[in-house]
């Protein structure tokens, strides 16, 4: 187990440099920003009656913040899909953007397929592989990015490209309500969560630390709502891959209608559960009122909370806030168990093996 608070003992663990990627994400965001707004969009695809985001992991993502966002910023119909297929409404009159980062992935090519045989209109965003070999061949437009500012060379720590990426393209596409003066925002916003998370802030200062002690052998239960569902599956998504530790994720009010009539058994596993509440001011007023009452049915049940409140201005500011959160938290947690967070052996083994039985 690395002390938080020593850099050498974590540079130990970080053999491939994650923790300079989760600084980065400021430049990530930025870079994307400057490359999307010199990036042309064809006139065919800002007339379209929907919009799908198809990608996998961290290239769902942006989909599913835009999905958190939908009532407040979409002018246009926008979901995710991660599926091998799209939705059967998927026309001539869709756009899909087809996301993945390694440009390998097989679920989202495959998507690339189905939205040339359904016609729709199609936007690519990736590094390279084989997405965008398509993307060139079929003459499509497309956002190929140099991962600049990405040491780790891990899709997962890419998001400031992956979110930025997608987000900024809906913006200027006008799917999506966003000036510029946002983006701008949320670029300065990044740079003071990573400052104020960063390794060099002590633990007593330091809530990112704090946070990872407490989740520090315990089964995470996730709970948030409305704009910071999206962003609290990639907090899950990091605590997966990053700490290695079992996460899972549920949303109020949906919860209140199943999982409380849940927390009985098995009476075993109740010392390994953390239910940690995602809080904001920001939330609607029916939705705010559940969350202390929704905590003291845990509580009593014999089982541990924690609630974190985000506290910056603007939704979409407090889900930059939470992204940056999770990444150093998943970071933070790793060291704790005294891994490296980089390698992913299960899923590449899994990976490995699908490829050897096709059939």
């Amino acid at each position: 187990m690395a002390n938080l608070d020593n850099l050498e003992e974590i540079s130990k663990l970080d053999k491939s440099n994650l923790l300079g990627s989760i600084e980065a994400l400021p430049k990530q965001l930025m870079q994307a920003w400057e490359e999307i707004s010199s990036t042309a969009i064809p006139p065919e695809l800002l007339n379209v009656k929907n919009v799908v985001v198809s990608g996998m992991g961290g290239s769902a993502l942006p989909g599913r913040i835009v999905d958190s966002l939908i009532l407040d910023r979409a002018t246009t119909p926008i979901e995710v899909s991660t599926e091998y297929k799209l939705p059967n409404y998927v026309g001539p009159d869709s756009l899909v953007i087809v996301s993945s980062y390694s440009g390998g992935t097989e679920e989202t090519i495959s998507a690339l397929y189905d939205a040339l045989n359904k016609k729709a209109k199609i936007f690519v965003v990736s590094t390279g592989g084989k997405l965008s070999e398509l993307a060139k061949a079929q003459s499509l437009p497309s956002y190929i990015f140099t991962p600049k500012f990405n040491p780790s060379n891990q899709p997962r720590m890419g998001l400031g490209y992956s979110i930025g990426a997608v987000l900024f393209l809906l913006g200027k596409g006008n799917y999506i309500h966003l000036g510029e003066s946002e983006v701008e925002s949320l670029i300065a916003i990044a740079e003071k969560f990573v400052s104020e998370y960063s390794v060099r802030t002590p633990i007593s200062q330091n809530p990112a630390k704090a946070l990872a002690n407490t989740l520090k052998g315990k089964a995470t239960v996730l709970v948030a709502s409305e704009h910071l569902v999206g962003i609290s599956h990639a907090f899950k998504n990091q605590l997966n891959e990053n700490s290695k530790a079992f996460a899972v994720l549920f949303d109020i009010p949906e919860l209140n209608h199943h999982l409380m009539e849940g927390l009985s058994n098995p009476k075993e596993i109740k010392p390994l559960l953390e239910f940690l509440f995602v809080f904001s001011r920001l939330y609607s007023q029916p939705v705010r009122k559940r969350y202390p009452l929704t905590a003291e049915v845990v509580e009593k049940n014999d089982i541990s909370t924690k609630t974190i409140e985000l506290l910056s201005e603007s939704k979409l500011e407090q889900i930059f806030e939470m992204l940056i959160l999770g990444e150093y938290v998943s970071f933070y947690l790793s060291c704790l168990y005294g891994i490296d967070p980089t390698p992913i052996p299960w899923v590449d083994y899994f990976k490995k093996a699908l490829l050897a039985n096709p059939h």
